[in-house]
């Protein structure tokens, strides 16, 4: 990452001590463009590169990723780890984009891999998360002034969605940000939260897009397989009053069984008194996703918009709003 692409850019420590750039979807180093034509670009462009891959013969691709593997971190979780999700570090690193990449993820060959369509769709997922999430409380917070807000993240790691939602609040409806803000992030991991309150603390810093902003971060252990932690929040935040919304970038949505997603929803949905909109993303069933999955170890589930929507009707949602972006759908939930 060059002088010029640092400057003004504020840094948060990952639990290993390196300073990772914050991103802030509203500064055009961290933004994607999002209209329809870029997007379809992008996904013509993964298409294309894909089919250029299906060529080259099985063993000589995997030994070509286990060399890239021995050089780039980010190749290495994407390609060789024993997990069956990406981990939450590594996605953040990937949404920084190619020139913001610091060491020790900015060998050459994690540049490519920063520089390519599907991490600039993964990028643009984050982005389309934030803006659902934000543009959908506006209602709500215009009609609850000074009430606490409450955002739950569900797997989100450092959760930069729920950051971002706010900084596009801040940016675009200030008045509505008067009031006390927090982050519930749910997750079993620990150092994505680790970086993600950091970068909170970073952007509340004097002279960043939150500061003079009353937002608290906390982070809670959870698997949602077994969703009584998020019964119990979300009863204990209906309880004491003030706004609810929830997000899962990335997460539940994509990686969830069928039976997880309903039961995680209906906690939420709380018989009406909980969450009023929750945004996520949602994998897209189609070959060429299909057999970009099976290359890596990664447990996704393409279910797609066909088979995620009958999920959110047996938990009580409906889906309010979409944002396509080719890999994956975002979607805007409200209670039906």
């Amino acid at each position: 990452m060059s002088q010029g692409a640092t400057s003004g850019v504020p840094l948060a420590k990952t639990r290993d001590g390196t300073d990772l750039p914050v991103i802030d979807v509203t500064d055009p180093r961290f933004a994607v463009a999002d209209d329809p034509a870029a997007t379809r670009a992008l996904y013509d462009a993964f298409v294309t590169s894909e089919r250029r891959r299906s060529f080259i013969p099985g063993f000589i691709m995997r030994a070509m990723l286990r060399r890239a593997a021995e050089q780039s971190r980010l190749v290495h979780a994407m390609f060789a780890s024993d997990t069956s999700f990406l981990d939450g570090m590594s996605t953040y690193v990937m949404k920084l984009g190619v020139g913001n990449l610091v060491p020790p993820y900015d060998t050459p060959i994690d540049r490519r891999l920063a520089a390519s369509p599907h991490v600039t769709l993964l990028r643009l997922r984050m982005q389309q998360v934030a803006r659902l999430l934000a543009e959908g409380l506006v209602e709500h917070l215009a009609a609850a002034p000074g009430a606490p807000l409450h955002l739950i993240n569900i797997g989100g790691g450092p959760a930069l969605d729920s950051v971002n939602a706010l900084i596009l609040l801040r940016r675009d409806r200030a008045g509505l940000m008067q009031r006390p803000v927090v982050i519930h992030v749910l997750d079993s991991a620990t150092d994505g939260p680790f970086f993600g309150a950091n970068a909170l603390q970073a952007l509340k810093a004097d002279g960043r897009p939150l500061h003079g902003l009353d937002v608290a971060w906390e982070r809670r252990d959870y698997d949602w397989n077994d969703p009584a932690a998020l019964v119990r929040l979300v009863g204990d935040l209906a309880s004491a009053g003030g706004v609810i919304a929830a997000s899962s970038e990335g997460g539940l949505f994509e990686y969830g069984s069928d039976e997880a997603i309903v039961a995680n929803l209906a906690a939420l949905r709380a018989d009406g008194a909980g969450a009023r909109l929750v945004a996520g993303s949602v994998t897209r069933n189609d070959a060429t996703r299909r057999r970009v999955i099976a290359e890596t170890k990664f447990k996704l589930i393409p279910r797609g918009l066909a088979g995620f929507t009958p999920l959110t009707t047996r938990a009580g949602f409906a889906v309010a709003r979409v944002e396509p972006a080719w890999l994956s759908d975002q979607v805007l939930l409200r209670p039906a």
